[in-house]
């Protein structure tokens, strides 16, 4: 496979991107906080716990910049954005049980704190909520991708299960389970804002815009599972091999390392935990897995911006060409 170029750093830049869409984020958090609302205490505070714990937004922020920049003027695509975070939200919730994580987004998990019934009732609620929200829109069209999202992301969740503590995976299987699990919700944002713009033709084009660059980032979190300090990431270093989680860096080094790494790395992946981890990194540095899944990266973020090249110029694709660039170029 040849090495995609590199990108070109965009003309707008984080904060530039974060700006142009600073008053519909805002109006995202107000309804985050009305939705939320409910008669049952423990909903009201584990919801709030996992939503005000941080987190990128890039869903929600992606469905705005999309309906922009097909030209919307109406007030559903804040409906829509808390729609898509609320389903992301859920399926956090539900992966920290499943994962038995004790840390996301840098502090102890919703499951740590409130226990595990309470996560995934609560991650239930949050998934019906969206639905309630859905129907407010009254658009079929919309109704059925979001639909269909939230069932591809459940097969996701079932085949990564299915996968764990399985060192024969292969690069074509991880990618189906992460463009499943985690791409196709960005791919759904980025074709909502078509819908809502009213721009059937444009409609391919944001979801494969969304279907990459989730699956670049996806891809960079992976790589950073074992490339940075805990702290900036905001969980623990490893913790998908843990798991027992077949990521891409492993299976560049079950590819490309001496027998003893490979013979090492099988042994990890098939144990899970984190006896191994010393010798899973410096096999991970010897064979460069991190830089290799960079590029793959890269090559999927490339993928992204040349699906928005007939998309008519406007701040707003602008916006979108740098969270391509920022799914890769990122520490954390």
């Amino acid at each position: 496979m040849s090495t995609p170029a590199p990108i070109d750093r965009p003309a707008l830049d984080l904060d530039d991107i974060h700006a142009l869409i600073k008053p519909e984020s805002q109006a995202v958090d107000r309804e985050i906080e009305k939705r939320l609302n409910s008669d049952i205490l423990l909903i009201n505070q584990l919801g709030r716990y996992i939503i005000q714990s941080g987190g990128k937004r890039l869903r929600p922020a992606l469905l705005l910049l999309s309906s922009k920049a097909c030209g919307y003027a109406g007030t559903a695509h804040i409906t829509l954005a808390t729609v898509v975070e609320f389903i992301h939200t859920a399926t956090l919730l539900h992966d920290d049980v499943v994962d038995g994580s004790a840390m996301r987004r840098g502090r102890a998990s919703a499951n740590a704190v409130f226990g595990n019934e309470a996560s995934v009732l609560v991650g239930d609620f949050l998934y019906s909520r969206a639905f309630q929200m859905m129907v407010e829109i009254q658009n079929l069209r919309v109704m059925d991708i979001l639909a269909g999202a939230t069932n591809t992301i459940a097969e996701g969740e079932v085949l990564q299960l299915l996968n764990c503590n399985d060192p024969d995976i292969e690069e074509a299987q991880y990618l189906t389970v992460i463009r499943s699990k985690t791409a196709k919700l960005f791919e759904a944002a980025g074709e909502l804002g078509a819908v809502l713009g009213g721009s059937p033709e444009t409609e391919p084009l944001l979801a494969t815009y969304g279907r990459h660059l989730g699956t670049a980032f996806q891809l960079i979190d992976d790589a950073l599972d074992y490339g940075i300090q805990n702290e900036r990431l905001g969980k623990n270093i490893g913790d998908d091999l843990a798991e027992g989680k077949t990521t891409l860096p492993l299976i560049h080094v079950l590819r490309t390392g001496t027998k003893a790494e490979q013979a090492l790395v099988r042994t990890a992946i098939e144990q899970g935990g984190l006896e191994q981890i010393g010798g899973v990194i410096a096999a991970i540095e010897s064979t460069q897995a991190i830089a290799y899944t960079a590029r793959r990266a890269e090559g999927e973020a490339d993928l992204a911006r040349a699906a928005l090249t007939s998309l008519p110029d406007s701040p707003y694709k602008q916006a979108l060409l740098g969270l391509a660039y920022f799914s890769v170029h990122r520490d954390h």
